[in-house]
């Protein structure tokens, strides 16, 4: 998935703003901890009220406090991908018959805000919710019978949901009482939300949402008393706030981010952005010529530099360089690379690119490429024209690619075309990303997976967005899915890793991230390189969890 950004302009303007809010002493933040309130931004613009948990587009989704008032059965740490999750709402749950059985044990003593308890009852009815309406149920998990007895719920499948297993317990819990009355959730804004989390909805107007702390948390009460989440209308207005400290914790993408943040206060101004198992790539429409050509695919993989991707379209943090052969982001991924691939990275090779294809029939004439049928090699690369970041990354792979005799050509288009190109297929190369999950299944899935194939004209795609076909890779990711051990399991993920490096269906160059900004001048607390207990970015699961973490600073 990929963050919402714009291109910084004035950086200049944004360092005045922020040194003009430095000079005040940052008043904005500085009674943040005496009140116990933490104050986050995100640059989304002005919101609509709507708390509805389950709606990626909602303002308590885009903001990020849905995680704060609603809380999981289970509590994973997408750093660490590999660790068991820990018990939060479910104290307990058991797989059976291959992953085709789950039994979850629901913990006793825990009341929703309105002082309502929770049972197995509500949780039942949750998953039901996600069964029976579809736009609700965005990981597309096929659930089956749901039934609750005492304190446990018993859920079953018709095939493994060992690749679900997380999506399915990381289920954030409803009260039944309250969305029984709601006659379609799938739109409903959910006004009064009411969830088993530790603060409730105060207050909302467009540009803030404050929730505060209730009675009756189930654990400790957190430290914090009050967040603040103001949506600040642009990249430029979101710095601005960090470095005044108006805004504590964010997710933001900051270019030259040492001297616009970090050196304004480097003792408070922090950032962490640690990789997940998804990336962001060089895709190819395979289906047309001469990018239908593996080797062609390889030499280009040979000649990128994702040194200066990395350092200068991701401004030397964001997206974290991806440069393992296989494609898997390290360190999240390096338990499921097969031991022949450990070790192994992509290195600059000019050389080895041009014999590369000139064993492939390719021919280099002077500064010109031309395939095996004579034509010349030229490609296109489409980009939406606000995405500055990839603008530049494309850049840097349009002078790398002309090495090797590729007139590359970077179009700048309206967003929506964009989307639009990419979901039918028309275009010859682009920058996207892959989906993450609990292991690097997802993104192999979305690169290979035959299934999703859809010709060229043919929209609403869901992955295989350079369509993709092979047979292998497609059985290799079915065997992975239902496989009943763990040794057909690990063949499988080999087979999809000699795949990835040998047909190169797309090329990864950054890990996705799941980071942030954050001031430990009123609180402390945070995860980072040293205490890796999840992630840092607002808007995920694990927020509740961060916040129960953090302690007035002395």
């Amino acid at each position: 998935m990929r963050v919402r950004r714009s291109i910084v302009a004035a950086l200049a303007a944004v360092v005045a703003m922020a040194g003009l809010a430095a000079c005040g002493g940052g008043a904005a933040g500085a009674g943040g901890n005496a009140a116990g309130v933490l104050n986050v931004g995100m640059p989304n613009g002005p919101q609509a009220e709507n708390n509805n948990p389950f709606l990626e587009t909602s303002a308590a989704a885009s903001l990020g406090y849905r995680f704060v008032l609603y809380e999981p059965l289970v509590m994973f740490n997408r750093v660490k991908p590999k660790e068991e999750g820990k018990p939060w709402l479910a104290t307990k749950w058991d797989w059976s018959d291959n992953y085709r059985k789950l039994v979850v044990t629901v913990r006793d003593g825990v009341t929703f805000s309105d002082g309502t308890p929770m049972t197995a009852q509500d949780v039942a009815y949750t998953f039901q919710l996600l069964r029976d309406n579809k736009a609700l149920n965005i990981d597309s998990v096929p659930y089956g019978d749901i039934t609750a007895s005492g304190n446990q719920v018993t859920l079953s499948f018709d095939a493994s949901q060992y690749v679900n297993q997380v999506k399915i317990l990381q289920t954030i819990v409803v009260p039944k009482h309250l969305w029984t009355q709601i006659k379609d959730p799938a739109t409903d804004p959910v006004k009064k939300p009411v969830g088993t989390g530790p603060f409730t909805l105060k207050s909302f107007t467009p540009q803030t949402v404050t929730v505060s702390q209730r009675s009756g948390y189930w654990q400790e009460a957190p430290k914090v008393k009050e967040i603040r989440y103001t949506s600040y209308n642009d990249n430029n207005a979101q710095v601005a706030a960090l470095t005044s400290g108006a805004a504590e914790w964010s997710f933001v993408f900051i270019p030259n981010y040492k001297t616009v943040y970090v050196n304004r206060d480097p003792e408070h101004y922090k950032l962490w952005f640690p990789a997940q198992l998804a990336v962001h790539g060089l895709w190819f429409n395979t289906e047309k010529a001469p990018w239908d050509n593996a080797k062609l695919r390889q030499a280009v993989n040979k000649v990128i530099n994702r040194d200066d991707i990395f350092n200068q379209g991701e401004a030397g943090y964001f997206y974290p360089k991806a440069d393992q052969v296989t494609g898997i982001p390290s360190p999240a991924g390096d338990s499921w690379i097969a031991p022949q691939y450990r070790g192994r990275t992509v290195k600059t090779d000019v050389p080895g690119a041009k014999a590369l294809l000139a064993g492939a029939g390719f021919k280099l004439d002077g500064n010109r490429l031309t395939d095996p049928s004579g034509k010349p090699v030229t490609l296109k690369l489409s980009v939406p024209s606000g995405w500055s970041d990839y603008i530049t990354d494309l850049e840097i792979i349009k002078d790398n690619l002309a090495q090797i005799g590729i007139t590359a050509t970077v179009e700048k288009m309206n967003q929506d075309a964009w989307t639009k190109a990419v979901d039918t297929g028309d275009y010859q190369g682009v920058l996207h990303w892959t989906n993450d999950g609990a292991s690097p299944y997802d993104m192999y899935r979305d690169v290979m997976d035959g299934s999703r194939y859809k010709p060229t004209g043919t929209g609403g795609i869901n992955g295989n967005y350079g369509r993709y076909r092979n047979d292998e890779a497609t059985q290799a990711l079915q065997t992975y899915a239902n496989a009943a051990d763990d040794a057909s399991r690990t063949a499988a993920m080999t087979k999809l890793q000699q795949i990835m490096i040998d047909q190169q269906p797309m090329i990864p160059l950054m890990a996705a991230n799941s980071g942030g900004e954050y001031s430990t001048r009123h609180w402390t607390g945070w995860p980072d390189e040293t205490n890796q207990y999840g992630p840092v970015q607002p808007t995920l699961r694990n927020a509740v969890d961060l916040v129960l973490h953090l302690k007035p600073a002395a």
